[in-house]
């Protein structure tokens, strides 16, 4: 019998697609809608994006255990049902007068989509590792994650022409609406059975991907500082392409997986990651020292591209050293440090955009990946093998 290729799990990078394309409208135009509509400063446009992490962290370790226990598909469509009610949550922030108390029903919108995100791509990763086979689950994680960032790259500039044409209704409406239709494709697809076994606790699951969560935590620093930061930076600077910013780092990293995603699987996650940190670093500190537009932008795009198999090469690592009937838990957990870096991190970026000005968010970025080679040294070392058992 033929073993199920990586084309297996293309309706779920559809899904993931489609989910995250939602998401991705609203991450360019928030921070304009907050400072520009709401008259608020990045300090505020900092706690915002926070809630939408801080929320992802909290509900990331149930979102896996909801994937091992009772399926990969019934986490992600729990997901689209937190995604519509955030959509709710923001078209009721348009309704009122406050300033204040439109932001904080957008934290409340936030923390539901963060929510949702972690539901979908959580069990979304876990419903393709269970679709295919054994020499594809790193390519498997990095082409679902490239999902997300292609959606996240599509909708970076249609989020931005319609906040500009419409207002955020244009933004709030589709969040609304858009996860029932996605909800309704869901259903009829297969799903993957659920594991089901709940013999291994989860703080030993914890202790099992704790040093590649870690890399990979400092290495995101970079994802919080490109979605919330990086269109005001351009903006700051006088700079025209400021709604495309976003959207070059994305496009950069899926040029980047689907040129090289096999790699974790063929090299090793720990030495791809390595070499691709080194590339983030460097990518990041061009965009501190450049002083025009095209050269900031190559250091976003090269940002990108080094940022771009973090994720899938230390996710790799961090699958390896769970149990298989607990791959959801695993994978939910190393997201967990993602979500633990941006929920703290991106309020504390806004305060240092306060103080040092917008350039210190992506100093602070590029260290971040620097601090993480380290580690990553230490996962190499202690790697058991090259591919994926």
């Amino acid at each position: 019998m033929t073993s199920p290729t990586i084309g297996a799990a293309v309706p779920v990078m559809g899904v993931v697609f489609v989910s995250f394309l939602v998401i991705g409208i609203g991450l360019p135009s928030l921070p304009l809608h907050v400072h520009q509509d709401l008259g608020f400063g990045p300090g505020i446009v900092g706690l915002i994006a926070g809630s939408q992490f801080c929320a992802a962290l909290v509900s990331r370790l149930w979102a896996g255990n909801l994937a091992d226990r009772l399926g990969a598909k019934r986490a992600v469509e729990l997901g689209l049902i937190l995604a519509v009610l955030g959509g709710l949550a923001y078209c009721v922030s348009l309704q009122s007068a406050s300033p204040v108390l439109a932001a904080l029903l957008l934290v409340l919108a936030r923390a539901l989509v963060g929510a949702a995100e972690s539901l979908v791509i959580t069990g979304g990763i876990a419903w393709g590792l269970g679709l295919v086979s054994a020499g594809e689950k790193g390519k498997a994680i990095s082409w679902i994650g490239m999902s997300m960032f292609a959606a996240f790259a599509f909708g970076g500039p249609l989020g931005g022409f319609l906040y500009k044409q419409f207002g955020f209704w244009a933004i709030a409406l589709p969040t609304l609406f858009v996860p029932g239709v996605v909800l309704l494709w869901v259903r009829g697809m297969p799903k993957v059975p659920p594991a089901g076994n709940r013999q291994r606790a989860a703080l030993s699951v914890l202790r099992s991907v704790m040093l590649p969560g870690i890399a990979f935590s400092l290495s995101g620093v970079t994802f919080g500082a490109m979605v919330s930061f990086v269109v005001l930076y351009y903006a700051a600077q006088g700079w025209s392409g400021e709604i495309i910013a976003f959207s070059v780092f994305a496009a950069a990293l899926i040029l980047a997986r689907l040129v090289a995603g096999g790699l974790p699987d063929r090299l090793g996650g720990a030495r791809v990651a390595l070499v691709c940190l080194m590339i983030q670093a460097a990518g990041l500190f061009i965009v501190v020292l450049s002083s025009g537009m095209m050269l900031a932008t190559l250091g976003v795009a090269l940002a990108g591209v080094g940022f771009s198999l973090v994720f899938p090469g230390l996710g790799l690592e961090a699958m390896r050293r769970a149990p298989e009937e607990q791959r959801g838990l695993a994978m939910g957990t190393y997201n967990a440090f993602l979500d633990l870096t941006l929920g703290l991190g991106s309020p504390l970026l806004g305060a240092a955009a306060h103080v040092f000005g917008l350039g210190a968010v992506f100093t602070i970025a590029g260290l971040g990946a620097v601090l993480a080679i380290p580690l990553v040294l230490r996962v190499l070392r202690a790697s058991p093998g090259r591919t994926c058992r």
